[in-house]
């Protein structure tokens, strides 16, 4: 199903930004039991990145309202919600854009993520390297091309997702995920300020690692070498919502014992 400003639609104007240029944010959210999951940290994350983008005048109230009764008719599934800059004038510049969109959408769950849990997965290197990009970092904007590029090569081998380095060389994320690792008591995650994308699971997972008793979560700027070393891998976003990492290309992972600690509180 598909809403666009709180109506449902099929279609956007040529002229939203969207379209003409990728400018805006998205969220995607897990629909379990009629609700959407973590829905006050799928907001907050649209709103850092309606900020970070300088887009103003959401109708955040109405938004919310929408992704709950898209949640309601979904029942089980995913919620996308989209905010984008609207349409207004041509060229770069945003002048005339009055009205940001509020796009929401709902699909059924991805079934193999279940599969997966059970079995864990296989990582392959991508040859796709993120650009280094502060201004931009850490959320989830509407360019997504690195993403469908990495999808691409991604899809010609037998891996199951795609371990991401930026353009200096430096772990950042997965595809479609974030990344942890966990050596001893140390659990570490990459570091996006420059690219990659702040998940809620991710920030959700170090909030509970920041009091946890028998782990120290860091957050790093590592080296693919550094997970030569690891005990254990598991990869997250809020649909998975974590995955066990079996193997990256030689290096092998027999661990789930942080994975198995954090799963029922995700």
């Amino acid at each position: 199903m598909y809403w666009l400003n709180g109506h449902p639609a099929t279609d956007i104007a040529l002229s939203d930004r969207a379209v003409q240029f990728g400018d805006g944010c998205f969220t995607t959210a897990r629909v379990l039991d009629g609700h959407v999951q973590w829905l006050p940290a799928h907001i907050a994350r649209l709103q850092r990145g309606a900020a970070a983008l300088m887009i103003s005048g959401v109708d955040w109230q109405a938004l919310t309202q929408e992704m709950v009764q898209a949640a309601e008719e979904q029942g089980q599934g995913v919620l996308k919600a989209v905010i984008t800059r609207g349409s207004g004038g041509r060229g770069y510049s945003p002048a005339g854009c009055l009205q940001p969109t509020r796009i929401v959408t709902t699909s059924l769950y991805p079934a193999h993520y279940g599969a997966w849990r059970e079995r864990g997965v296989t990582l392959s290197v991508s040859p796709v390297a993120l650009a280094q990009s502060p201004l931009l970092a850490g959320i989830k904007h509407l360019n997504r091309l690195e993403q469908v590029m990495i999808r691409m090569h991604l899809e010609q081998t037998t891996a199951d997702e795609a371990l991401v380095l930026d353009t200096s060389g430096m772990l950042v994320e997965c595809c479609a995920a974030n990344l942890f690792w966990r050596s001893g008591r140390r659990v570490m995650t990459p570091d996006v300020t420059l690219s990659g994308v702040d998940g809620v699971m991710r920030q959700h997972i170090l909030a509970l690692l920041a009091d946890h008793p028998d782990y120290q979560a860091e957050i790093v700027r590592a080296p693919p070498a550094a997970l030569a070393e690891a005990e254990e891998v598991f990869i997250c976003n809020a649909l998975m919502p974590l995955l066990p990492v079996n193997a990256i290309g030689e290096w092998r992972y027999q661990s789930r014992a942080l994975c198995q600690t954090l799963i029922p509180y995700c």
